[in-house]
């Protein structure tokens, strides 16, 4: 993996995590890069067209970057369970003047016309969360000269992605803010500490890690780097960063001292994410089907409305364990204090 930190022009081992839904942008891969670390854009729940700009963006800065996918691993949803919580959910939606899905919507995020578009022009790194890619897939964009990252939450995942030919291994542990990467959403997460993780996956396969999940302190980076990982991948600690593009509302809920813990939910999704406990959490999580992306349709119009109207109790706040350390500064500044016990 040194050579991969060479080959992507790092000097410190971070990564700075792709989230979907807003919070990163392409100020924010530039800095990250620029800092020594690695940047990557979040191509989930975006149109092609808005990938296309993202990666123009990036693109124009003349720096390595990659960019995360999330891969098909349907989860179909029960339609009777669908349509029991689309009914509590469209009653909190009402006070929004919001219609929402009465249906299950099911789609794929567009996954092949972006996988065709990094096929036509090539980025240097590829990520994948959710699913393993067809192999074919995972081919052509090596045979692009793209390098190819699978998120794994086990030792079990990562062999099956040793399988598939991949080039390296993101490892998520399940304190990581956000969706998990699981590829068996619909069973229970069992909690192991990211530096065990690493070593788990290390023993198991022969690939290079990326670890990820709860990394928000120096000492915590040295920790899994000394472990075995060739790299950190920080996320919720740059949620509050100059070129965050998290909501305003999300941002205040990461430092309102009322919020004073993350939970694992299905709520919003249909699949676990980590995010700060919330009304809608404690009202819902019972009541919620598994089922993603039905869920997640359903529900994105009500989160996109309340994060607008500064109502964080109806928004998806994810964020990892380390969140109380998340400081309004850039990007750069950040990476380089977490690189500082390196």
């Amino acid at each position: 993996m040194q050579s991969m930190l060479a080959q992507f022009e790092m000097s410190i081992p971070l990564v700075a995590a792709p989230m979907s839904g807003g919070p990163t942008t392409p100020a924010m891969v530039s800095a990250a890069t620029g800092a020594g670390g690695l940047g990557m854009l979040a191509a989930g729940y975006k149109t092609v067209a808005a990938v296309e700009d993202e990666l123009k963006a990036v693109r124009a800065e003349g720096i390595p970057f990659g960019i995360n996918l999330f891969a098909p691993n349907p989860l179909p949803v029960d339609p009777q369970r669908y349509r029991a919580y689309a009914a509590i959910i469209q009653k909190e939606a009402d006070q929004f003047g919001l219609t929402l899905p009465a249906e299950p919507v099911e789609d794929t995020d567009r996954f092949d016309e972006k996988i065709a578009l990094l096929l036509d022009d090539p980025v240097p790194m590829v990520s994948f969360t959710f699913g393993i890619p067809p192999r074919g897939v995972i081919a052509a964009l090596q045979h692009a000269k793209t390098v190819v990252v699978q998120t794994v939450t086990t030792a079990e995942e990562a062999a099956q992605a040793h399988a598939a030919g991949v080039d390296a291994l993101a490892v998520q542990a399940s304190v990581a803010g956000g969706h998990s990467g699981t590829l068996v959403p619909h069973r229970p997460i069992t909690p192991v500490p990211l530096v065990d993780l690493v070593r788990q996956v290390r023993a198991a396969v022969p690939l290079p890690v990326l670890a990820a999940g709860g990394l928000a302190t120096p000492d915590a980076v040295a920790d899994v780097i000394r472990a075995g990982a060739a790299a950190a991948v920080v996320g919720t600690v740059l949620l509050r960063a100059t070129e965050s593009g998290a909501s305003a509302t999300h941002q205040a809920a990461l430092i309102d001292p009322a919020r004073n813990e993350t939970v694992l939910t299905h709520a919003f999704t249909g699949r676990p994410a980590r995010g700060l406990r919330n009304a809608f959490i404690d009202d819902h999580e019972e009541q919620a089907p598994f089922g993603y992306p039905a869920i997640h349709h359903l529900t994105s119009p009500l989160r996109k409305a309340a994060a607008a109207a500064g109502r964080p109790d109806y928004v998806h706040l994810w964020a990892g364990t380390g969140y109380r350390h998340t400081t309004a500064e850039p990007t750069a500044d950040i990476l380089q204090r977490l690189a500082s016990r390196l």
